[in-house]
């Protein structure tokens, strides 16, 4: 068949059920009888010469003609809504930037990443925060314009996508300076007992802590885990445990000298990556961004 013989109408109705997988919820969103987008989705079976689904329980499963026509639809809805978000903007004379960073990553290494846009007045933007996988299927979709992670993503031929290098920076142990101004203590060697509160089984750093531990026989006291950086850095600053963690999210309380350096492990490293999808439009100010990016305060970058 030819370009102008596919009905996008078609297509439109045939995403919204395979997104959700039930085709009396998608005609219940798009205001059409369930019959009326059954009939639809049976001419562009039709034209394509492919069934699209098949029964999975109460569920309609995509064919493999259905996931493959599935991931073609994603970009073409998903560019559609991005371009209606970009002509919007335009209209405001305000440029959206729609960024995503994993729940695990520090809040300060957002913003001092997206601190050249504070300042300019034409910029509006989205900060969202959730697990990797949930933030690449929106990116995906268009819905994202960058995701901030802490560990790198592969590309497949189903899911392209770029990821670049930004930094890395070396990893603390910090304490209150109340008891520990003047002291130094080794990672791992000196943490044998010692309470400490560490980044949660989800981050990237953790798996990093716990071998170099299992490996020098080390068995700190483990009182607190924790994903969310912001409350990771409460607890460095309330709980008077020493806390393994980037620099970076403990910037302030080091400045102000209410937490201290009490040891710095070389060994351990955060890297920091910026995901974007390789069809997307190019928005000339995220890329000065991409490109210019510096580790965080603390530690040089390592290209």
């Amino acid at each position: 068949m030819n370009l102008e013989q596919l009905n996008f109408h078609h297509l439109f109705y045939f995403w919204r059920v395979a997104r959700g997988g039930h085709l009396t919820r998608a005609a219940r969103e798009l205001h059409v009888s369930q019959s009326a987008l059954s009939a639809q989705i049976r001419q562009l079976e039709e034209r394509l010469g492919e069934a699209l689904f098949e029964r999975g329980g109460r569920r309609l499963v995509p064919t493999a003609t259905g996931r493959l026509v599935m991931s073609y639809a994603e970009n073409i809805f998903g560019l559609g809504q991005e371009m209606l978000g970009r002509l919007q903007g335009q209209r405001e004379g305000m440029l959206r930037l729609r960024v995503g960073s994993v729940a695990t990553l520090s809040r300060n290494y957002q913003e001092n990443w997206i601190r050249p846009l504070l300042a300019d007045p034409t910029v509006v933007l989205t900060l969202e925060s959730g697990v990797l996988e949930g933030l690449l299927d929106r990116l995906a979709q268009h819905r994202l314009d960058v995701v901030l992670a802490n560990e790198p993503v592969a590309s497949d031929p189903e899911r392209p996508l770029h990821c670049r290098f930004l930094g890395s920076q070396a990893i603390s142990l910090v304490g209150p300076s109340a008891r520990w101004t003047g002291r130094t203590l080794g990672i791992p060697d000196g943490l044998d007992g010692a309470d400490v509160a560490l980044p949660g089984p989800r981050h990237a750093l953790r798996a990093q802590f716990d071998a170099l531990c299992l490996g020098a026989g080390v068995r700190p006291r483990l009182r607190a885990e924790v994903d969310d950086m912001a409350m990771l850095r409460l607890i460095a600053r309330d709980s008077g445990w020493l806390t393994v963690l980037p620099d970076v999210v403990v910037q302030d309380e080091l400045r102000s000298g209410s937490l201290v350096r009490v040891g710095q492990a070389t060994q351990l490293q955060e890297h920091f990556y910026a995901i974007t999808t390789p069809h997307r439009h190019r928005i000339e100010r995220l890329e000065r961004l991409i490109g210019g990016a510096q580790a965080p305060p603390g530690d040089p970058p390592r290209r």
